[in-house]
């Protein structure tokens, strides 16, 4: 069994994803389920806009579609109503809703993770069940620690690695921090999005001291393979980064193969419908 933890769909026809203006240009087109042909893997959909009308047209999709086990959504966790904002959600999506993403790379100050405002929404979230999806980098790493130390008992997972500057070559600070979140128990990282991380051309080679590294500090149960697709496809295809992170699972953790492509993924996000 694998579970694609980490996939995309989005239409821009319908909704506005402002990030997709400085995205590469085979990006800035609708990606539905249908575009994605040879890769029956059941999956998690994850939130592409700052909108919770998008949420709903996830839940939309998944309904259609079959193979959809979840949804990491968005949710305005800055607002005053926030805690009936995830019921609501949670109602929506009979089951669906799994998540909670804030596009935190996006937001202009790199502290607001910190940010004692938020303290209320964490705790909703934590308290529904949910998990909170960290899409950080580098910048948020000291603040999302501090945000975590708050909340024992909610389960994160770090999306992408926290995108370590691969391409620049840079590794020693992302290692420490990423090491630092590791020691806390509840804290789970995405083995996904690493490949565009990459200059253009670069050898898969070039990930393997940033995956050893998430393998010793956080263990093959802790590790959950996504694809990031579509993005993904700005430099490799879905079958050929499934078999990349394969093939580096299988150098570093032989006998977790199910774990991190699909174990995982099942266990933390608690999915209502467990693919056969």
């Amino acid at each position: 069994m694998i579970v694609d933890a980490h996939r995309h769909y989005w239409d821009p026809a319908r909704l506005k994803y402002d990030w997709l203006a400085a995205a590469p240009h085979a990006l800035r087109r609708a990606f539905l389920p249908e575009d994605l042909v040879g890769a029956p893997d059941p999956c998690i959909l994850v939130q592409a806009a700052p909108d919770e009308r998008e949420t709903r047209f996830l839940f939309e999709l998944a309904r259609r579609y079959p193979g959809v086990l979840g949804v990491v959504g968005w949710v305005d966790m800055q607002a005053l109503d926030v805690a009936s904002r995830l019921d609501w959600l949670v109602a929506d999506g009979g089951g669906l809703l799994c998540g909670i993403r804030p596009m935190v790379q996006d937001i202009p100050d790199t502290q607001w993770l910190a940010s004692p405002s938020l303290d209320i929404a964490f705790e909703h979230i934590r308290d529904r069940g949910l998990v909170f999806d960290a899409l950080v980098d580098e910048r948020h790493l000291r603040a999302l620690s501090e945000r975590l130390a708050r909340h024992p008992g909610l389960h994160t997972v770090i999306d992408h690695a926290a995108k370590p500057d691969i391409a620049g070559g840079s590794f020693a600070e992302w290692a420490t921090s990423i090491a630092r979140l590791a020691q806390m128990p509840d804290v789970y990282c995405k083995l996904s999005g690493l490949l565009t991380l990459t200059g253009n051309g670069a050898e898969a080679s070039t990930l393997e001291p940033y995956v050893a590294h998430l393998f010793e500090t956080f263990g093959a149960n802790r590790l959950i393979w996504g694809s990031d697709w579509p993005v993904l496809t700005t430099h490799a295809s879905y079958g050929a980064w499934k078999t990349c992170a394969r093939d580096l699972v299988l150098r570093h953790a032989p006998a977790a193969e199910a774990a991190v492509f699909g174990g995982n993924a099942c266990s933390v996000y608690s999915l209502p419908r467990i693919p056969s």
